[in-house]
């Protein structure tokens, strides 16, 4: 019996699902590494644990403790543990779902409530498939620097419960080679940090390329395109609005408010099957 996956997308950031209940499954930064290769394994950009909230309580800290049912472990492409994933909850809470672990209501939809290291996400699952997240306060925190493809650009850093760098850029986001990492200030991001790059298209309109740590550029990051918004709303001297936030893989909806931001974007499931046992003790 080999260990059971799923692999998904969430405007086509990509992750491989490992359900594990009872957290009995050892997640080594080796084996999301090889997970996660494109060549060697099966692709993603990160690999999300569906482990009871229970099964998990000692291995995350006492402020991300959860009364939830499920609690998503996050993993970067790199094996790091990341906080938070807007496009890697929706997928989380679809697969729920769709897999009775959660039931529906009369409605064909599910409201619930997920856990992470970044605190609790309530969710609902549309009837459509589509799926809305309330990602809490994104938090302005100040200004800092990133320079990219010969750029030196001033950003606004904001907290969606992991670190964002938004960007304005003026130019093409299209002409941008970001192949490498970003130069930024790692002595205010100790940790690291996504670094998105933003133009206006429109008064209720952005796009949005992105360069998440752990991974490099992805074709959508989830609370990236909430960083975006917040600083295009904020920044418009608003305390509260909605905008389409257009990245390569698709496009979201996001509304901020002066302590509260939500999510609404697809979520799919293309595949799922088992890992091979062998395989899983010694990542070729």
């Amino acid at each position: 019996m080999g260990i059971a996956f799923l692999k998904g997308h969430g405007t086509q950031n990509d992750f491989v699902l490992l359900p594990d209940p009872d957290g009995e499954l050892e997640l080594t930064t080796e084996r999301v590494r090889a997970l996660c290769d494109r060549q060697r394994g099966l692709g993603a950009d990160g690999v999300l644990r569906v482990v009871r909230g229970e099964a998990l309580a000692d291995e995350v800290p006492e402020s991300a403790r959860s009364e939830a049912q499920w609690f998503m472990d996050y993993r970067n492409a790199d094996g790091s543990i990341a906080e938070m994933c807007g496009n890697g909850v929706r997928v989380f809470a679809r697969y729920l779902v769709e897999d009775g672990l959660v039931a529906r209501g009369t409605d064909g939809g599910a409201d619930f409530v997920i856990g992470s290291r970044a605190g609790d996400r309530p969710v609902r699952v549309n009837a459509d498939g589509t799926v809305t997240v309330q990602m809490g306060h994104a938090r302005v925190t100040g200004e800092s620097m990133a320079s990219v493809d010969g750029l030196a650009l001033t950003g606004i850093a904001v907290d969606v419960g992991n670190p964002h760098l938004v960007c304005r850029v003026d130019t093409d986001l299209t002409a941008l080679d970001l192949r490498s990492e970003p130069a930024y200030d790692a002595r205010r991001f100790p940790g690291g940090v996504n670094i998105e790059f933003v133009t206006e298209l429109g008064p209720d309109e952005l796009s949005m390329r992105v360069y998440e740590r752990g991974v490099g550029e992805t074709r959508a990051c989830g609370t990236g395109t909430v960083a975006a918004a917040a600083m295009a709303v904020y920044g418009a001297g608003q305390q509260e609005g909605t905008r389409t936030v257009r990245v390569p893989g698709g496009a979201v909806t996001v509304t901020v408010g002066p302590n509260s931001s939500s999510l609404t974007g697809p979520a799919v499931l293309l595949a799922r099957g088992e890992l091979d046992t062998h395989w899983w003790q010694a990542p070729a």
